[in-house]
């Protein structure tokens, strides 16, 4: 097998959780091709350093999983020239926005009310297996592309974590990796340096407390159990993953096979 050389992680400024999920194994001994798929958070925030570099990965796609209300609170991505974006939202904005306002500037007793005793994370598992559920279209439409013209391309949402990282699992999925290196991959978001910046309207010591901040760890965390949720729902809904892939998104094997000759090395 060819050797693959993983190109040095940047230090971006303005975008979180960025990376090339190049080199991840395939159940049938080959790797993920680097410089095809990546994965962020937003580009709202890219400085000019970070857009020259995005712009030099030759980018051919976008896909940005955020709704109108992410886009508003952090803003549109920034332009790059030459570059498809596709938005293709998949949560609903009206779905949760008493709650994330609650998250972003409700007290102590406020977060209590709709996080603990393990409410956060059973939002966050109710959300991963609604998206697998009710976004198929959306991911059908996202697998196709990547399938014809869209790569080299990058998947953002809003953290680069649930949106982005389920997107991209789904995609690794179809093209034979490992479970075991997409989990690796998607709990890399944990890294002290990726993480999504937890916006709250009391910035005070009071606001921001050890059990504001546990409160809140379900709903900013890779969690392992998350992932897991996703795929059970798969496979309880459809029988197996490749049913899903093949009855759920619609994925011929002939798109599959196009998918993996674009993603994946030869061997």
């Amino acid at each position: 097998m060819p050797q693959q050389v993983p190109p040095a992680e940047p230090e971006l400024a303005g975008v979180r959780n960025f990376r090339d999920v190049g080199g991840l194994p395939t159940v049938d001994g080959r790797l993920v091709r680097y410089g095809r798929l990546f994965r962020s958070g937003h580009l709202a925030h890219a400085t000019p350093e970070d857009t020259a570099f995005l712009t030099s990965l030759g980018l051919h796609t976008v896909f940005d999983f955020r709704n109108a209300a992410d886009q508003k609170l952090d803003g549109l991505d920034v332009e790059l020239v030459g570059v498809r974006n596709v938005n293709i939202p998949l949560t609903d904005p009206a779905d949760g926005t008493e709650f994330w306002k609650m998250v972003r500037h409700g007290d102590l007793d406020q977060l209590r009310s709709i996080l603990a005793d393990g409410k956060g994370v059973a939002r966050m598992s109710a959300s991963y297996r609604s998206i697998i559920l009710d976004r198929t279209a959306e991911h059908r439409q996202v697998l196709h592309a990547l399938a014809e013209e869209s790569l080299p391309a990058l998947m953002h949402c809003a953290a680069g974590k649930d949106r982005a990282g389920l997107s991209i699992a789904v995609a690794l999925l179809a093209v034979g990796v490992e479970r075991d290196a997409i989990e690796a991959d998607y709990l890399k978001s944990n890294d002290p340096h990726r993480r999504y910046l937890v916006r709250r309207g009391d910035p005070s010591p009071e606001g921001t407390s050890p059990e504001v901040l546990e409160l809140l760890a379900p709903l900013f965390d890779a969690r392992a159990a998350y992932l897991e949720t996703a795929f059970t729902t798969m496979e309880e809904t459809w029988g197996s993953v490749d049913r899903y892939l093949a009855d759920g998104l619609g994925l011929t094997d002939e798109a599959r096979e196009r998918l993996r000759a674009r993603l994946v090395d030869e061997g």
